[in-house]
């Protein structure tokens, strides 16, 4: 009767666990999101105004050009060998 009660208590501890982290998992997921979104914007957020500094304004024209690109040797390498078949 001790091992049945024991499971009894088991399996409730195991529901009640269960319930009480599907009512309280989102707010303490949002909880630790804000809490590291506050820690990113703190670390990185001298960087982040810097690039923004830099950036172009709307209506600025940026000409990129390509690098020349290299000619292919057109010399002949070898010659072509047609082999057939010998039965």
């Amino acid at each position: 009767m001790a091992f049945l009660k024991t499971i009894l208590v088991i399996l409730l501890v195991y529901y009640l666990f269960k319930t009480v982290v599907k009512l309280f998992a989102p707010k303490i997921l949002n909880y630790a999101a804000k809490k590291t979104e506050a820690h990113f914007k703190e670390r990185f957020g001298d960087f982040m105004q810097e690039n923004t500094s830099n950036e172009e304004q709307v209506g600025d024209v940026i000409i990129n050009k390509k690098p020349p690109q290299r000619k292919e040797s057109s010399e002949k390498v070898g010659d072509y060998i047609d082999y057939e078949e010998i039965d």
